[in-house]
């Protein structure tokens, strides 16, 4: 498994408990707007020994509540069940961030009962433009079994959406929220060029009328929607 790095205490990536985030290197999408290019494009090593995590763990029991893993994308690695595993055994929760792609690795990991919060990253509605924005061919009905089973897996969980022009507008974020449903978490995250995104020229992200505007319009299928800080 190759990890990228670690992100010592985190109060913002795994809600209401004091965690640490582990990077997975590679990425099976290349969204423009990600800043975590490093890792998108590193899938040959050069990161933390996952020894070394887990030593890291074992001397903050009773610090740190949980682990959220993310990338990259963390299920592109068939050793990730036993990583969480270990986690699990050391007494932390886990949270596992995913771009939904991946449903039957989504699925198998589920069913461990190893996983305590999951949030999916939904790049937009679910059309041709997925191919564009995320710069891979997907298979949306992927995409659309991903969402159903986190929403069936009676797991704590959220879906997220970072909101960039040109490629949203209102309305693309309202067929997102629709599809999602009532009782959803659903949150969305303005575009920030952190200086190590992907190619973020021509991007940029909404203004805070328009960001808030846009939430209204989604809070009307997805009341409890909220507006998150930068995010990838």
């Amino acid at each position: 498994m190759l990890i990228g790095g670690l992100q010592k205490t985190t109060l913002l990536d795994y809600p209401g408990l004091v965690a640490c985030t582990v990077f997975t290197l590679g990425c099976n999408f290349k969204c423009p707007f990600c800043h975590n290019s490093g890792l998108v494009y590193n899938n040959e090593g050069l990161g933390v020994d996952k020894t070394l995590i887990l030593n890291f763990l074992s001397k903050r029991k009773g610090i740190l509540d949980g682990v959220c893993i993310t990338g990259g994308e963390p299920l592109l690695y068939d050793e990730l069940e036993y990583f969480i595993q270990d986690i699990k055994t050391m007494g932390f929760k886990v949270k596992l961030d995913t771009n939904g792609s991946l449903p039957d690795k989504l699925e198998k990991l589920i069913k461990t009962g190893y996983l305590d919060y999951i949030a999916m990253d939904i790049k937009t509605c679910l059309d041709s433009r997925y191919d564009q924005i995320t710069g891979a061919r997907i298979n949306l009905a992927d995409i659309r079994k991903s969402i159903k089973l986190i929403q069936k897996s009676g797991i704590d969980h959220e879906f997220r959406t970072t909101v960039v022009k040109p490629f949203h507008k209102t309305e693309d974020l309202v067929e997102i929220a629709k599809m999602l449903g009532k009782s959803e978490k659903y949150f969305l995250q303005n575009f920030v060029d952190s200086g190590h995104c992907i190619n973020a020229e021509g991007l940029s992200s909404f203004s805070e009328d328009e960001l808030n505007d846009a939430l209204k319009q989604v809070q009307k299928y997805v009341p409890h929607a909220a507006i998150r800080g930068q995010e990838n």
